[in-house]
């Protein structure tokens, strides 16, 4: 497999990697630069030469995945030499490569349960970030090329779920440490949502969009049907920055960026916790 389409593999499976790039040459070298490499703890794909160059660099790349935060790309410049320091075998080309390590963290994942005002306006600003956006609806229409339009030059990976019933099915096709906002246009369709993603493991936060009365109605029904105050505890509601949302907030465009910005928070404070 060559380095991009290790760099979509490892993507796809959410699983942390290091890209190694030879970012310059001083005389001979096994590889020119721009020669490339992908690492994870139990691969490699592509090459940047072989030999102690490679292997010194497949150690370093497996230090930092084993870094307990997802740390800054950093260079590497080894000598190929047969008087250089070599721990896996003399190279001795001659020159000289310098070497740049990029860390690839696993991306944030969230998912959408209702594409109304809101919940579109809040996929035009998440699309714009390097994340797994999942976006599910029941209505006939919400999800075709033409409403999703808005969307054609995201950044993020977009994913429709046009289901007609039981969208809460979506919940276990989702990866682990999804955010998930439930945000439909049925209240009973809410309430399934937050009760199977209650029960779904792995999942992150759980947003409700919805007043405070909503909420306690929908609580009680929660605890009568089993769920713990534990469970419960994992539902954010209301949704967004605390001052910037709230009851008294009605437009769609401020609740989307409150909600957006508080989500980009949470990304920011779990990046170790989501690239493991």
């Amino acid at each position: 497999m060559r380095w991009l389409a290790a760099v979509e593999h490892l993507r796809d499976r959410r699983e942390y990697g290091v890209l190694v790039t030879v970012v310059s040459v001083r005389g001979h070298a096994p590889r020119d630069a721009g020669a490339k490499m992908v690492v994870s703890r139990d691969e490699v794909w592509d090459t940047i030469g072989g030999g102690n160059l490679e292997a010194t660099a497949v150690e370093r790349a497996r230090a930092m995945l084993a870094d307990p935060t997802v740390p800054p790309p950093e260079t590497l410049t080894s000598s190929l030499s047969e008087h250089a320091p070599a721990a896996h075998g003399v190279q001795c080309c001659g020159g000289e490569v310098t070497l740049l390590l990029e860390p690839l963290p696993v991306v944030p994942a969230v998912a959408i349960f209702g594409m109304g005002h809101v919940g579109h306006e809040l996929a035009r600003i998440l699309a714009r970030h390097d994340l797994d956006l999942h976006l599910v609806d029941t209505r006939e229409g919400t999800l075709t090329e033409e409403a999703l339009a808005p969307l054609a030059d995201a950044g993020a990976r977009v994913h429709a779920h046009a289901i007609p019933v039981l969208p809460e099915l979506v919940l276990a096709t989702l990866p682990r440490g999804t955010h998930v906002l439930v945000m439909t246009h049925d209240h009973a369709e809410d309430a399934a949502i937050v009760d199977a993603a209650l029960r779904t493991p792995g999942l992150a936060t759980v947003g409700l969009i919805g007043s405070s009365a909503k909420w306690a109605r929908l609580r009680r029904r929660l605890l009568a049907a089993g769920l713990a105050e534990d469970d419960l505890a994992r539902v954010v509601t209301p949704i967004g920055l605390p001052g910037l949302t709230g009851e008294g907030t009605k437009d769609p465009a401020t609740i989307a960026v409150s909600v957006a910005a508080d989500l980009l928070l949470r990304f920011a404070a779990s990046t170790a916790r989501v690239a493991r």
